[in-house]
């Protein structure tokens, strides 16, 4: 059973965390929730005295709901209808105007994308509760019912994997917020449940960048089935969309006080407009800096690591990679020396022969993302004007397809063989406090909670 009530004083070690610590609490978490739910709630309390200063659009009266739906997809859809057809006239893409800028995005939303749907784990506890009924079942498709081809987060992490972005520690903390506001609302439904279910409603809207993102990375040749699954899951008919419009209408108060229980929906749907947004993380891309970002990382381990034979400006190459401040000089003395043809196919550049390639000398010091930013910072304005004829040189295939879990032997299925010979030995409620534990936001992608996961969706068959 999830805990959803304080910590014991001895259990309250992280009280000391600074609620302007977005990532520690996002891992916290995770790792070990039970020791930061003080926290979580004086970050929850302190988020949403910052959403009742905000400006809500939902209606006044629940009861409008489900039409502020259909009206509010009805305009999305015709604001994409409209996107549609400048592209058709030949205006570029809005967001991405590059790869590097695409898997730019994937990286800085990947902190809320890999705890997908964390927000409702808190209602499985309830999960016999009518009221709650949409509330689990959108959780349990969130996880894919148990299925790692339709689990959310397993989605992603096959598509950080497809392009080596998985490393996303150096990410700055306001990309944690959303994450933490997520994993803080699951693991305090009991406290939470009006604004959990507000926030949900939020979450789950229809919004026109997932519209246009899904469009831009499959003309990129980027994979854009996780976000495509979203464009027909929260779909306002019968999906998520409505699912949450729903739950706000079964859960409303009809002996206490419906006024003030939708007062605090409406706080926990404003948290949505928080936390940092995806418009704003394709925004803040600027390929340059980004690039200089990740070669001074680069930098800080290949100090001391080439020889002295080669000079570029009178310099070694150890001593360009020696101090940090370095890398833009670094680069203009590249370009100068002839070693980097700006504005032109990359392949003509000496430096990028030295980086790509499988007999390139420095074969694997990049990852599939690096080499795409020195693409494209080198390519320029080539990359734009032989755009329609550019080969697409890091294309991966398509998302990975999951094993067949019925050829499952050995090591590879422990996990699953160990959980099913210990639900053997638990009742029935046991047995079900078990699985919920295996369903956590850090659980359910891995073997044992996918099988958690298939077993309790048996439940609500």
């Amino acid at each position: 059973m999830p805990t959803l009530s304080s910590p014991t004083p001895s259990q309250a070690v992280a009280t000391h965390l600074s609620l302007s610590s977005p990532i520690e609490l996002y891992r916290g978490l995770q790792q070990t929730p039970e020791q930061y739910l003080a926290v979580a709630r004086n970050f929850l309390q302190e988020q949403l005295k910052k959403a009742a200063k905000l400006k809500c659009d939902l209606p006044d009266s629940p009861e409008d709901l489900h039409q502020w739906v259909i009206d509010g997809n009805a305009r999305t859809t015709q604001a994409y209808k409209q996107y549609l057809d400048t592209r058709k006239q030949g205006q570029p893409r809005r967001y991405f105007a590059n790869r590097s800028q695409a898997l730019f995005f994937l990286r800085g939303v990947a902190p809320t994308k890999l705890v997908d749907g964390s927000w409702l784990y808190g209602v499985l506890p309830q999960w016999q509760d009518l009221r709650l009924h949409t509330l689990v079942r959108t959780y349990l498709e969130e996880l894919g019912e148990g299925e790692p081809e339709q689990n959310h987060v397993v989605l992603y992490k096959q598509l950080l994997a497809q392009h080596e972005l998985e490393d996303i520690e150096s990410l700055p903390a306001s990309h944690f917020v959303q994450g933490a506001q997520q994993l803080a609302l699951g693991h305090l439904a009991q406290d939470f449940l009006p604004e959990l279910i507000g926030y949900n409603l939020g979450y789950e809207q229809l919004p026109l960048h997932l519209l246009i993102t899904t469009y831009e990375l499959n003309e990129l040749g980027i994979d854009p089935y996780y976000f495509q699954l979203h464009v027909t899951i929260d779909n306002a008919d019968t999906g998520h969309a409505h699912k949450a419009a729903s739950a706000v209408l079964d859960n409303l108060p009809v002996t206490g006080n419906a006024q003030m229980f939708y007062r605090r929906v409406r706080l926990g749907y404003l948290l949505n407009d928080l936390a940092l947004s995806s418009t704003d993380v394709i925004n803040s891309f600027c390929l340059e800096q980004e690039l200089y970002r990740v070669l001074e990382q680069k930098a800080l381990v290949a100090r001391n690591m080439h020889s002295d034979f080669c000079r570029i400006e009178g310099r070694t190459i150890n001593e360009w990679l020696s101090q940090q401040g370095q890398i833009g000089d670094f680069l203009a003395a590249l370009e100068k020396r002839g070693w980097i043809h700006r504005d032109e196919d990359p392949a003509q550049s000496r430096f990028w022969q030295l980086v790509q390639g499988n007999r390139a000398p420095m074969f694997g010091v990049f990852s599939h993302y690096e080499l795409q930013l020195l693409h494209d910072w080198i390519a320029g304005e080539w990359l734009i004007n032989d755009q329609p004829n550019r080969p697409k040189k890091f294309v991966q295939p398509g998302r990975n397809q999951s094993q067949d879990n019925s050829a499952r032997a050995g090591d590879f299925s422990a996990e699953q063989q160990i959980l099913e010979k210990e639900l053997r030995t638990l009742d029935g409620a046991s047995r079900t406090r078990r699985l919920i534990q295996l369903m956590s936001p850090a659980h359910h992608y891995k073997p044992a909670g996918l099988l958690a996961t298939r077993l309790f969706n048996q439940l609500q068959a």
